[in-house]
């Protein structure tokens, strides 16, 4: 007995839309006079301007989830630096409710790492308005400990490796302050107080390094406050070096 396919090919209708710039190019796509070249240049217009309110929707929404986020509490030992630290699952409940709330979405994944016997680990963040970005830090896995001893086999290195960079880059990504301390393998940076305008300021800075031209963004740096610049470099040095390699691979005068 022969069963019938339920699969029915469908026609797909185009939903109505309200994009001022989508009817007019579906308009100038119906005229088979129209200019092909026209057409793909404007297409690419509107690509662009897609990209520029998606990557304003993703800063605005991690400018509210940073709002709404607070120092967490060190809720772990690590006994081999006598020191206390924020686990990824502490760091994980008081972080994920907020940055999905804001349409934020993580994934991580490995690469290859440019230092001997490190992992980088890498960080996707999405964002429903459809930006993404994406983090990386690099982490020592040979294995060695504090004093320089094999203290684990280089597998069992990996995979420290790995949880390290996930911990790390999940307080990077949201600049998280934990409670007491966080002298988890770290140097122990001094407690400051972000001048005012601050986190806009690092926000532009970070998302204008990925979009504006090298001189523009190196325009911007050298014309920031100084109270800025020094405020970062006290607090998070490794950022301003994350964004010179950027700029450095793309070629931004030094």
């Amino acid at each position: 007995m022969a069963v019938a396919n339920a699969v029915k090919d469908v026609a797909l209708v185009p939903a109505p839309t309200s994009d001022p710039a989508l009817s007019m190019i579906e308009r100038f796509a119906a005229d088979p006079a129209f200019d092909v070249a026209k057409l793909q240049a404007l297409m690419d217009m509107r690509e662009r301007e897609m990209k520029r309110v998606a990557e304003q929707d993703f800063n605005q929404a991690m400018n509210r989830a940073q709002k709404r986020m607070r120092p967490i509490d060190a809720d772990s030992n690590n006994p081999q630096t006598k020191s206390k630290y924020a686990s990824y699952k502490a760091l994980d409940l008081a972080l994920r409710p907020i940055y999905t709330d804001e349409g934020f979405g993580l994934s991580f994944d490995t690469a290859d790492s440019p230092l001997p016997a490190h992992v980088r680990v890498l960080c996707y963040v999405t964002q429903a308005a459809g930006h993404a970005r994406t983090y990386r830090v690099d982490m020592p896995a040979d294995g060695k400990g504090a004093k320089g001893g094999d203290v684990m086999t280089l597998t069992h290195a990996a995979g420290a490796a790995m949880s390290y960079g996930m911990r790390y880059l999940l307080k990077m990504i949201f600049n998280i302050a934990v409670g007491e301390e966080d002298r988890d393998g770290n140097q122990v940076r001094e407690e400051v107080a972000a001048p005012a305008g601050f986190q806009d300021w690092f926000l532009d800075m970070d998302a204008s390094l990925a979009t504006s031209d090298w001189k523009q963004w190196s325009d911007a740096w050298n014309k920031s406050k100084p109270e800025h610049r020094g405020h970062l470099a006290k607090t998070n040095p490794g950022k301003i070096d994350e964004w010179k390699r950027k700029a450095k691979a793309n070629g931004l005068p030094k």
